[in-house]
């Protein structure tokens, strides 16, 4: 007897995915997950709050914007969408911590932070919504947008003329980063900016800024909607795709970076060997002499070759490096070792001697 019910092929049954939970995956199964299969968003995570808050200060400030959020690869403003990317991590503890494994930290991961963060995106977004940085008065202050952003960029630790914001001196990077760097510290409440940069140059460009958002106060922006590039639901690499191309790239940042080069020059120290010298013993002995003569050789500032010093000198202690050469040896083997990494960054920006703007 035929069937009254024609039979359903399989292929045609519509499938819905599986929503991975993130909270139970093994993380072999969630490295292997596409940034667009990740089953999260703003909505109803601690980051609705933080975006709320954001808008608030804005509002607070008489400023009729209120840029719109979503979720990117990492923290962004495209160029020129008045739109704020926030990284995809922040949005499941279970990706902060793969983010942290993964890269050492989550940038943005604590209340403070993510706002500070929020503040300077905040700063991206107005600009380009009220078309700031085309503005004459703009230009004189910062300089143009128009400059290239290099990959890396140098600094003056103790520069009075930019504001201090975010870390690692921020505001130098480009013309840019040093309004929207003012901007996030006009913006933070209760912060008296006023006494806090009394007596620097910076404080003419928060005076600046102070009368270019009163100019602006009340008015509603040239351009409210931007294009949401970079969202993670667009973006079909693997988080372990994702998280190798990031280590590579930022591969300076991580601690092991030197431990190839300085396991070439010393030697693992043995138990109970005590006829050899520990390296980082050595490092600590010839701190100053190593500043001075490196800084000296290669001319750059003696904070910068401090920074690479103080990576060296952890690394030798983790590894625990011990030398069997004669003293004075073994300290020019440091000092070349520095000297090299700091002539790379003089001509190319970076340690490793890539050249400049490539990662």
């Amino acid at each position: 007897m035929a069937d009254d019910h024609p039979e359903v092929s399989p292929s045609t049954e519509p499938v819905v995915p599986e929503i991975p939970d993130l909270a139970t995956i093994s993380e072999s199964a969630l490295l292997d997950l596409r940034l667009s299969q990740l089953p999260v968003r703003i909505e109803g995570t601690w980051l609705e709050s933080k975006v709320a808050q954001l808008h608030h200060e804005l509002a607070a400030r008489n400023i009729r914007f209120a840029p719109r959020c979503y979720l990117a690869d990492e923290w962004l403003t495209p160029e020129g969408e008045p739109v704020i990317g926030i990284p995809f991590y922040l949005a499941h503890p279970r990706l902060i911590a793969l983010q942290k494994k993964m890269m050492l930290e989550a940038e943005g991961d604590t209340e403070e932070w993510c706002m500070k963060l929020l503040r300077h995106e905040a700063g991206h977004a107005l600009s380009y919504a009220f078309g700031l940085n085309k503005r004459r008065s703009w230009q004189k202050v910062f300089g143009r947008s128009s400059e290239a952003y290099e990959e890396t960029y140098r600094f003056r630790p103790y520069s009075r003329s930019f504001v201090r914001h975010l870390d690692f001196y921020y505001a130098q990077y480009h013309p840019d980063e040093d309004f929207v760097e003012t901007f996030a510290v006009w913006l933070t409440p209760g912060l008296d900016w006023r006494t806090q940069y009394a007596g620097w140059k910076a404080l003419d460009k928060l005076m600046f800024v102070d009368k270019l958002m009163a100019s602006i106060a009340g008015k509603p922006p040239l351009k409210a909607r931007g294009r949401q590039l970079w969202k993670i639901t667009s973006i079909r690499s693997t988080l372990g795709r994702y998280y190798r191309k990031r280590r590579h790239t930022e591969a300076e940042d991580f601690p092991e970076f030197h431990d190839d080069n300085l396991r070439l020059m010393f030697d693992t120290a043995a138990a109970k060997d005590e006829t050899r010298r520990r390296v980082d013993q050595l490092l600590h002995a010839h701190h100053k002499a190593l500043l001075t003569s490196v800084s000296s050789w290669t001319g750059e500032s003696r904070f910068m070759v401090n920074q690479v010093y103080k990576a060296v000198l952890q690394r030798c202690r983790a590894l625990k490096l011990v030398t069997g050469d004669p003293e004075t040896v073994a300290v020019l083997q440091l000092s070349s070792y520095l000297t090299t990494l700091l002539m790379n960054y003089r001509y190319t920006n970076r340690l490793r001697g890539s050249a400049k703007g490539k990662g």
